[in-house]
C-alpha cells in the first residue's frame, strides 16, 4: 500500500481510486476542508487482504479512516462519523423530511446498487457464469436503481439531488453516474433529457455531481 503526505496529518485514508465508496469519502473530506493522509491500497493486486490492511478491516473492503487512535470501515459509517465530529458544511439537512430521503437515497445507493458491481461480485459472475454477463448483470441493477432514484428525488431535487446545496445523497450519486457511464457503459442519456424537461437546474445537479467526482482524479 503507497501513501501519500507529510506526517502532520492526523485522518488517514485507506482507500482505491476507482472505489465509489472510497470516493463518497473524499469528496465530504474535501467539502469539509479537512486534510488527510492518502493511503492508496490497490484491490486488483489483492492489497485489501493484507495483514495490515485486514487487521484496520477484517472484512477487505476500502474505504478505512483512522483518526487519531479511531479507526471507522464503510463509507456510510465514515460519513457519518465526519459529520459528527467536523460540522463544518453539513452533509445532512435540518428538514427532517429532506434528511430522510438523504438517507434513502443514499441507500439505494450503497444496499441495491452499489453492492451488485463490486469486484468481488463480478468477478464471481465472470468465473462462474461469463465474462459478458457480468457487465450485463451490473447494467441491469444499475438501470433499476436510478429509476427508483429518479423517482423519490422528482420532487426534491433542485440544483443537487434534494435541494439546492451539497448533502448526503449527492455524495452517494455523483460516484455512481460516472462508474455507471464510465466504467459499465450505461446510456443515461435517457435519464439527463428527463431531468431537463422535469426542470433544467436538475442537469446542473447533474453536472456538478461529475463535476465533484472528477475533480478528485
Amino acid at each position: 500500500m503507497a501513501s501519500e503526505s507529510g506526517d502532520d496529518q492526523q485522518l488517514k485514508l485507506y482507500s482505491y481510486w476507482r472505489s465509489s465508496c472510497s470516493f463518497r469519502v473524499r469528496i465530504a473530506l474535501n467539502l469539509k476542508g479537512l486534510k488527510y493522509e492518502y493511503k492508496a491500497v490497490n484491490l486488483l493486486k489483492g492489497e485489501q487482504f493484507s495483514p495490515e490492511f485486514t487487521k484496520l478491516n477484517p472484512i477487505g473492503y476500502v474505504p478505512v479512516l483512522v483518526d487519531g487512535d479511531i479507526v471507522v470501515a464503510d463509507s456510510f459509517a465514515i460519513l457519518i462519523y465526519l459529520e459528527d465530529k467536523y460540522p463544518q458544511h453539513p452533509l445532512l439537512p435540518q428538514d427532517l423530511q429532506k434528511k430522510a430521503i438523504n438517507y434513502q437515497a443514499a441507500n439505494i445507493v450503497s444496499s441495491s446498487i452499489q453492492p451488485l458491481q463490486n469486484l468481488a461480485i463480478l468477478k464471481y459472475i465472470e468465473e462462474k457464469v461469463s465474462p459478458e454477463e457480468k457487465l450485463e448483470w451490473a447494467k441491469v441493477h444499475i438501470g433499476k436503481g436510478f429509476a427508483a432514484l429518479e423517482e423519490l428525488l422528482n420532487n426534491y431535487a433542485g440544483r443537487y439531488a434534494t435541494g439546492d446545496e451539497v448533502f448526503l445523497a449527492d455524495l452517494f450519486l455523483a460516484p455512481q453516474l460516472y462508474a455507471a457511464i464510465g466504467r459499465f457503459h450505461v446510456d443515461m442519456v435517457l435519464l439527463i433529457l428527463f431531468l431537463c424537461q422535469l426542470h433544467c437546474s436538475k442537469c446542473a445537479f447533474v453536472l456538478d455531481c461529475a463535476h465533484l467526482y472528477l475533480s478528485d482524479l
